[in-house]
């Protein structure tokens, strides 16, 4: 598949060949959509909790004798059924951890992105540095690249390019910066367009193989 790489004010230079194996892989939405979940599951801290009746203060005395009041036999002011009793059935900390190998990762996110490719929202840029971190001027050359669509801009390697860029982007309400080996599929499909610089193709490649 051929692109066309775009400079930092939106006109074309040249054009590129995409590599075929990541933007023209077979679209499995299972496993993109098990990948998704599972990056939603990772990200649950898991910390809820609730006290049951061994936990609630109080409730070391029988409320009345057990026969001849008339009254139902009671052990405890603090079991479930009294106000301010403890809890049943109710959440304690847990893991919500989901596990996938990393072939499938890998396959899912050569799907999300053969995905893109096909919907046109690939755009190359042939370089993609800043001298300062202005977001006035980062602002301007997304603005060139993708108009007023949301960015995921994918970086190559962490560099000081990179930290000037992302620190700026930070500012961008539809914008994020991401390097090429933290790629993941909810981000992928939460933004509208993947802005790569020439080199993170290569980085994608030695990442996803």
């Amino acid at each position: 598949m051929k692109v066309d790489v775009l400079d930092l004010k939106g006109k074309k230079v040249r054009e590129i060949e995409l590599p075929a194996k990541l933007f023209e892989a077979p679209v499995n939405m299972d496993l993109m959509h098990q990948a998704y979940t599972r990056q939603m599951a990772n990200a649950r801290l898991g910390t809820h909790d609730t006290k049951v009746r061994g936990e609630v203060r109080g409730g070391g005395r029988k409320p009345w004798k057990q026969k001849g009041t008339g009254r139902a036999r009671q052990g405890s002011r603090r079991a479930a059924q009294w106000v301010g009793g403890g809890r049943i059935h109710t959440p304690h900390p847990r893991s919500y951890e989901l596990r996938m190998p990393k072939k499938m990762r890998q396959a899912a996110l050569r799907s999300a992105l053969s995905v893109k490719a096909s919907e046109a929202s690939i755009v190359v840029v042939d370089d993609l540095t800043i001298a300062e971190p202005k977001t006035k001027q980062v602002a301007e050359t997304l603005g060139n690249l993708v108009g007023v669509s949301t960015a995921l801009v994918l970086m190559p390697a962490r560099d000081q390019n990179y930290d000037l860029i992302m620190r700026t982007a930070n500012n961008i309400e539809n914008a994020k910066v991401l390097l090429a080996s933290y790629l993941n599929v909810r981000d992928l499909l939460n933004f509208e367009k993947v802005v790569l610089p020439v080199k993170t193709i290569d980085a994608l490649v030695a990442h996803l193989g």
